[in-house]
């Protein structure tokens, strides 16, 4: 017997509890595929943007890509870029039945508190500018001033930014060696090199 699921129409959107939330650094090609899957579906599909300008050569170069899901399913991306002294929020993206403000914020929030984590103070996006009020409301961001808007991908944007507050202890040059080489935003969790650290140095023989 096969069961039955009951997907919601597009114009009745999900209430989702903040804790049903879960943001997670994309790992895998599996995690990847996830990503490109809700943006086709969102900026090709809904947007009608063109597969070049969406897949634009940045998703591997500098790039780590956020993924918020409700149990196992992915409902919502985000990608950040690293600079010298910013990083940068990008497609940020939640498919249509889940776009009350809890997904996104999730993503906003996860987004911000990594690149604290990282050291960064400030966090920048591109934003279309109908959507301006939306992200105010839910990143706490703010419009840059004396900045000109512009536009790409047929839509207006301008550039929103957000200050962010780096803790403690955000990662440094001096942060202990194993912690560095650890994953993206696993940090405080011991990783495979941190065991292989309790064998002794044979290389080379």
């Amino acid at each position: 017997m096969t069961a039955k699921t009951t997907f919601p129409e597009p114009h009745q959107p999900v209430a989702v509890p903040k804790e049903a939330v879960n943001v997670s650094v994309a790992r895998s090609l599996d995690d990847l595929m996830q990503v490109m899957s809700i943006r086709s579906v969102v900026y090709m599909g809904e947007q009608t943007c063109p597969y070049r300008e969406e897949f634009d050569g940045n998703d591997f170069a500098g790039a780590t890509h956020l993924i918020a899901r409700i149990g196992s399913e992915p409902v919502g991306v985000v990608r950040l870029r690293w600079f010298c002294d910013f990083a940068k929020l990008e497609r940020l993206t939640v498919l249509e039945a889940y776009r009350g403000p809890m997904v996104p914020r999730a993503l906003i929030d996860a987004a911000c508190k990594l690149a604290g984590r990282k050291g960064y103070r400030r966090i920048m996006g591109h934003t279309q500018v109908r959507l301006v009020p939306v992200l105010v409301r839910l990143g706490g961001g703010r419009v840059r001033k004396d900045r000109p808007g512009f536009s790409f991908s047929d839509h207006e944007y301008v550039e929103t930014m957000r200050d962010l507050e780096p803790p403690e202890d955000a990662i440094s040059i001096d942060s202990d060696p194993l912690v560095l080489i650890r994953p993206e935003g696993e940090w405080d969790r011991p990783g495979v090199l941190d065991r292989s650290a309790l064998r002794p140095a044979t290389n080379p023989h």
